[in-house]
């Protein structure tokens, strides 16, 4: 257990300082780790349990959500087509309630998966810090012994550097890894936000 928050801190130790909670070793970020995010935070308006029978006011739903859960297009260059649909149906929050329901249901489950990644990605970052660090503990047991094992010292160093280089280069991607959860949360905030102001507007 001593070397899982060692790997922990180790882990961390490329991102930026702050407040970060080592009690928990399957999460290498500084960002708060909050595992499923809530539609009432985001949406004040009851959301309908159904989609409405009408195919075609369905499909302007599905639509809609579709482009919003696309990252690659900033929410804010989607307000036309926010306003457009809202101007169709004459502002039913009951129906962007829909539409936001839908974005955060893809979003918030993609947020989830990366975040189930993240986990992974950690617990394989440890189980090869723990290599290295047992790799360096026999090498210092060879070391002291009055009859060294050179080819296996040769070995273990060989190990040692390549697990070393491998580690590092997984490493640089925490930070990016880290930043993700939080950026589609603040994404789907920003889309209930724009949905919320054309809500009988």
């Amino acid at each position: 257990m001593v070397h899982r928050f060692a790997a922990a801190a180790l882990i961390c130790a490329a991102l930026p300082v702050a407040a970060a909670d080592f009690s928990d070793p399957t999460w290498p970020c500084v960002q708060r780790k909050v595992d499923r995010l809530s539609v009432g935070l985001m949406w004040p308006h009851p959301v309908p349990e159904a989609m409405p029978q009408d195919a075609a006011v369905a499909s302007d739903i599905a639509e809609l959500a579709g482009k919003l859960a696309l990252r690659r297009i900033d929410p804010a260059d989607l307000a036309p087509d926010i306003a457009a649909f809202a101007d169709a149906h004459a502002g039913n929050p009951d129906l962007l309630g829909l539409v936001f329901s839908e974005v955060f249901d893809s979003l918030s489950q993609r947020r989830t998966r990366i975040i189930d990644g993240i986990g992974d990605f950690s617990l394989s970052q440890i189980a090869l810090s723990d290599r290295i660090e047992g790799a360096r503990q026999e090498m210092s047991t060879l070391m002291a012994s009055e009859a060294p094992d050179y080819d296996r010292i040769d070995a273990l160093e060989e190990q040692i550097d390549w697990d070393q280089i491998i580690f590092s280069d997984r490493q640089k991607s925490i930070q990016y890894l880290c930043e993700t959860p939080t950026l589609l949360e603040k994404r789907i905030y920003s889309i209930a936000q724009l949905l919320l102001h054309e809500a009988n507007s």
